[in-house]
């Protein structure tokens, strides 16, 4: 398997022209039903990315061909398992490993449409779903609506790291680039790790552990960023060197909806629906979230005084440690996605998690894009913002867990709380580019 990755791998990377093919194959394969089984899509993708990044394909080329080509794996799998429904379950390798179907199905039965939201990010429930949901004859119009959706989160959690990878190899970067960045992914990688084998493994201290692994890492950030600045300065000439005009409004629009008045107002919105439903112990949860995350941020921001970077021909005069857009988004979303994984089990629980990590990831990095933060100020706002979660959730759940919210509370809470952001976010946008042009 090591030789035929090496062959793949080094044939492309004399031949880049095929790049392009390579990624949209493998992305269909990787989400192509009983094909993303077998093939190690994951692995593969990651190495196209990074060899796209070094200056084979630009990033968004490389996204859109990943996303067609998993939305493809889609349509695909939805068709087979339109066409031929339960005799699907004949074929060969299915027939030997009926547990593959058995557990898309269950999957599926007990989640529908969410269903195909979240397991885009469980492996093996990737390529099924889709198959599963044609042989369950979900209407075919909702099935690509959500499939839109999710195919878009999962290009861009699937490809943005091989990419950056590739594209940091390439530039000649400050000495000492490679060894802060080493240190910061294995600091993250640690708590991420034990974040998710508590959870895994079921512990009752994992909640309480993710408190105190997010407050450590914040801590050692915080004391530690002047000794980062190799990292900083790196990752800024990176996205700064394929910063476009053409993506600059979309940006702007994306940073908006991390403003503080629209969390604040989203904040309250989703409180107030909580309360209004009785959901004391939840409202509990999500009130300690925001408004700590929110003070929290205040504090440290006039106690470190970091001075923002020098790329807004206007820079900004508050202070930018820790990112106040990026603490606001992962609060709102990880609430949300919190919410949205009670009574479910641990994988599905830790994949709602990451669904909602990717729209505060966007706010996060449009920051950066727009050159008004650094990277480690919006790692430091996720990571307070994680913090903060961790400790509501541990002691609104301290005698017994968080019950999960009804459905019709959900086709409450996401229109109002996602047509607020928009909203909020389309308001002034002319006058936000123009604050924001470099």
């Amino acid at each position: 398997m090591t030789h035929w990755f090496d062959s793949i791998t080094a044939w492309l990377g004399g031949h880049p022209q095929w790049l392009g093919v390579a990624i949209l194959l493998i992305a269909c394969t990787e989400c192509l039903a009983i094909a993303g089984l077998v093939v190690p899509g994951t692995v593969l993708l990651f190495a196209v990315s990074v060899l796209a990044g070094g200056g084979a394909m630009g990033l968004w080329e490389t996204l859109l061909l990943a996303y067609f080509g998993g939305l493809s794996g889609d349509l695909l799998s939805y068709a087979v398992g339109r066409r031929f429904h339960q005799n699907i379950r004949r074929l060969p390798l299915l027939r030997d490993h009926p547990e593959w179907l058995g557990g898309a199905e269950a999957y599926f039965r007990r989640y529908g449409v969410a269903s195909l939201l979240v397991g885009r990010f469980i492996g093996p429930l990737r390529p099924m779903l889709p198959m599963v949901a044609g042989m369950f004859d979900m209407p075919f119009p909702r099935f690509v609506i959500v499939s839109l959706l999710a195919s878009a989160g999962w290009a861009l959690a699937y490809i943005l790291p091989g990419w950056a990878t590739g594209a940091a190899l390439r530039l000649p970067l400050p000495e000492g680039f490679w060894g802060a960045a080493g240190a910061v992914a294995a600091v993250l990688a640690v708590t991420l790790g034990l974040i998710v084998h508590g959870s895994l493994r079921g512990m009752r201290s994992t909640t309480p552990m993710a408190a105190g692994l997010c407050l450590a890492a914040l801590a050692a950030l915080l004391f530690g960023w002047p000794y980062l600045e190799s990292l900083d300065q790196g990752l800024m000439t990176l996205i700064q060197e394929h910063r476009q005009s053409s993506l600059d409004s979309l940006m702007v629009l994306i940073t908006r909806a991390g403003d503080f008045r629209v969390q604040l107002l989203a904040g309250c919105l989703l409180c107030a629906i909580l309360l209004f439903a009785r959901c004391i112990r939840a409202l509990f949860f999500a009130a300690g979230t925001l408004l700590g995350t929110a003070l929290a941020n205040g504090v440290l921001k006039h106690l470190f005084a970091r001075a923002r970077p020098d790329v807004l021909s206007e820079p900004l005069t508050t202070f930018s440690l820790p990112s106040g857009h990026s603490s606001a988004a992962f609060a709102l979303f990880l609430t949300l996605g919190v919410l949205a994984g009670r009574g479910q089990p641990a994988r599905m629980r830790l994949a709602w998690l990451l669904l909602a990590s990717l729209p505060a990831l966007a706010i996060a990095l449009s920051r950066v894009y727009l050159g008004v933060h650094w990277p480690t100020d919006i790692l430091a706002g996720a990571l307070l913002a994680g913090s903060f979660c961790a400790t509501s959730l541990a002691l609104s759940q301290a005698r017994e867990p968080l019950p999960a919210l009804g459905t019709r509370l959900w086709w409450l809470i996401l229109p109002a709380c996602l047509a607020l952001l928009a909203l909020h976010a389309t308001w002034a946008l002319p006058l936000a580019i123009e604050r924001y042009d470099h």
